[in-house]
């Protein structure tokens, strides 16, 4: 991502934030619309996901500029979710999902820079949690065995 890339995505994300729970809100109801058969890989209360998904945005928004340093993170995390049932083709339908409500929150301050900003942020974020979904389970030696 470019400097003005990273500078855009942060201003317009902290527009956001004052009203987190709107937004998440709108991006699960835009999700499901999208990929009703996702809805099966919640719970029923979405509070804490919702939580959670607006913690995840801004751990990455405040990192952009150190974005190697958070990958091994983020991979860690697509691994993780595979196991929820999460598949490729899925991050494509969050991505929609998230541009979406972006520019609704946003309203007029969205512009097509914007989207390419936040497309770029949102690609990054996807394309490390595929490789880590992609990438073979660590072997796990039992701790008596990795002490010796």
């Amino acid at each position: 991502m470019t400097p003005r890339q990273i500078e855009i995505v942060k201003l317009s994300f902290a527009k956001i934030m004052p009203f987190k729970d709107q937004a998440a809100e709108l991006f699960y109801c835009r999700l499901f619309e999208l990929d009703p058969s996702l809805r099966l890989m919640f719970r029923s209360d979405l509070t804490e996901q919702k939580q959670k998904l607006m913690v995840a945005l801004a751990l990455v928004v405040t990192n952009l500029e150190k974005m190697d340093s958070l990958l091994p993170s983020v991979r860690e995390l697509g691994r993780r979710h595979k196991s929820y049932g999460v598949r490729n083709r899925h991050y494509d339908v969050v991505g929609a999902a998230l541009l979406w409500t972006l520019e609704i929150g946003l309203g007029t301050s969205w512009t097509n820079e914007l989207g390419e900003a936040w497309k770029n942020a949102y690609g990054r974020v996807a394309q490390a949690m595929i490789e880590g979904a992609e990438s073979p389970e660590p072997e796990r030696r039992p701790a008596r065995q990795a002490a010796e």
